[in-house]
């Protein structure tokens, strides 16, 4: 049994994980600010993250073996946590993205170089990217988003969030690069999977580029137990979870059509221009083979997809 702190864990897969752990007979608790009520048998513990006393007050006379931090966007969140927490526990798991990867929120630097987009019209393959590919830690620690976009933003807090933790070491530090989650109908809050739901019904055109690169997804189940996985492990640094496959936004469309019983439609938009989510015009898939090596089974988008269209068929009908 290990005892595990939450930060965050009110919602969407969070509240897998909670529940999952739990189960599992982990001695559970989770901080929040008190907007929701964790399920029976877990703990709760109400402090604004952002307030570094009224954190440490909240935490008075507690640790933790393990904790993840499913709410950690910025680098002066990773700071207030890296504090807090020293001494107070034996592993921190924070939760990040595949965004940090993406060449086109990158600032300029040798941490990793942006691939050019594709020649229109070509279908060259892209390898998927690795952890290796990023080192948070080489990027300067106030670098510049070229493009002030909240997409830019989120990316680039989180990349510097994971620089924090990396540059000096308060605790054994691993962060998750999740994929693109999916699944649990309307409470897939981004809404993505619902935008082409709503849009291959309706015959609205689906804006996509011409030749577009594959991407990584992960169920929310599946997000869920590869973190409470994480928390009983004791490897350290990045670490891509991604189910297996990386299909296209057409392969997506197909997918959604053949359930929605409509044939979908397409307006192509230029390289660099805005195109419906999953639509992207440069190198977007993560490669699993560490968290694989490390012994955790992936299952295969192509087997969850439809389950997942059909869920948000159903939630949005």
């Amino acid at each position: 049994m290990k005892r595990i702190l939450v930060i965050g864990g009110s919602r969407y897969f969070g509240k897998t994980l909670v529940t999952k752990a739990r189960d599992a007979g982990d001695e559970v608790t989770v901080l929040n600010r008190g907007s929701s009520t964790p399920p029976p048998g877990v703990g709760r513990l109400v402090a604004d993250r952002d307030d570094e006393e009224g954190l440490r007050a909240a935490l008075s006379g507690r640790d933790f073996d393990v904790v993840v931090d499913q709410v950690c966007y910025t680098p002066l969140q990773a700071a207030v946590a890296r504090r807090v927490f020293a001494g107070r526990t034996g592993r921190y798991v924070m939760t990040s993205t595949m965004e940090v990867y993406d060449p086109a929120t990158l600032p300029a630097g040798p941490s990793l170089p942006a691939r050019p987009p594709r020649p229109a019209g070509t279908s060259l393959p892209a390898a998927p990217v690795t952890e290796e590919s990023l080192d948070p830690a080489r990027l300067p620690p106030a670098s510049a988003v070229p493009a002030a976009s909240p997409h830019a933003a989120y990316a680039e807090g989180k990349r510097q969030a994971e620089a924090v933790f990396l540059r000096e070491p308060a605790f054994p530090y691993v962060a998750v690069r999740t994929a693109h989650v999916l699944g649990g109908g309307l409470a897939e809050f981004t809404g993505r999977l619902a935008h082409y739901v709503r849009r291959i019904g309706a015959g609205t055109p689906v804006e996509v580029h011409e030749a577009p690169y594959g991407t990584s997804f992960i169920h929310h189940h599946e997000m869920a137990g590869f973190l409470q996985w994480t928390a009983e492990q004791t490897f350290t640094g990045p670490v891509n979870a991604a189910s297996h496959g990386a299909p296209d936004v057409i392969a997506l469309c197909e997918a959604v059509a053949g359930q929605a019983g409509r044939r979908p439609r397409y307006r192509t938009v230029p390289a660099g221009a805005a195109a419906s989510p999953f639509s992207f015009d440069r190198p977007y898939a993560m490669d699993n083979g560490r968290a694989s090596a490390l012994g955790f089974r992936f299952g295969r988008v192509a087997d969850w997809l439809p389950g997942a269209i059909a869920e948000t068929l159903h939630a949005a009908a």
